[in-house]
């Protein structure tokens, strides 16, 4: 990894210091020394419920905390999402932050969408159940939102923890955050389209 990578981390968790959290630091420890990190806490930075108006005439000026966010998201190379498993998808918190995507999309001379393709886009959560197959669903959509960019897709390091500090038992989540963010991640494809390439 060259340092010229720097890493976004956007936390979405309900409560400070939750274990998915805990995961992505853990992770985050063991990036290069060179490597920035950016730790933002949505709670800290609260987006009210987005508003879409890509059809609607006029320049939306927007907070201070959505500008912020904005500017961080298109300035970091590399995007992880924190977030718990709540109700086997991203928190309200996550997700709202990723809806305000669309909107950044159509923000006159953004060039948000030029700005993230090729960067990579990864995600921590934890959650109580110890089979992390049912965290499928937050995986899937992380996937295609970074195929709809042209982004990497680092993938999505899960653990099991519902109690506070519950995840640094989990010693297998533990030992993959050690090497989770080790080489390069491919670029994010839709089901179809890895489906057209086998058929060529």
């Amino acid at each position: 990894m060259t340092t010229d990578r720097s890493f976004l981390f956007v936390l979405g968790s309900s409560r400070a210091d939750g274990n998915s959290e805990i995961l992505a630091r853990a992770a985050a420890a063991h990036l290069p020394a060179g490597v920035p990190q950016r730790w933002v806490d949505l709670n800290e930075h609260v987006l009210p419920d987005f508003q879409d108006g890509r059809h609607e005439s006029g320049d939306r000026q927007g907070s201070a905390s959505e500008e912020l966010l904005r500017h961080a998201t298109a300035e970091a190379t590399d995007v992880v999402i924190v977030s718990p498993l709540y109700w086997y998808s991203l928190s309200a918190q996550a997700k709202r932050y990723l809806d305000y995507w669309s909107g950044w999309l159509n923000v006159p001379g953004s060039d948000f969408k030029e700005r993230m393709a090729g960067g990579t886009l990864w995600g921590v959560t934890a959650m109580a159940d110890g089979d992390h197959v049912v965290a499928d669903g937050l995986v899937t959509g992380l996937s295609h939102s970074a195929a709809y960019l042209r982004m990497r897709f680092g993938g999505v390091l899960t653990g099991t923890g519902s109690r506070p500090g519950r995840v640094r038992a989990d010693e297998r989540a533990m030992d993959r955050a050690r090497t989770f963010f080790q080489g390069e991640p491919p670029l994010a494809r839709f089901p179809y389209e890895v489906e057209a390439g086998a058929a060529v």
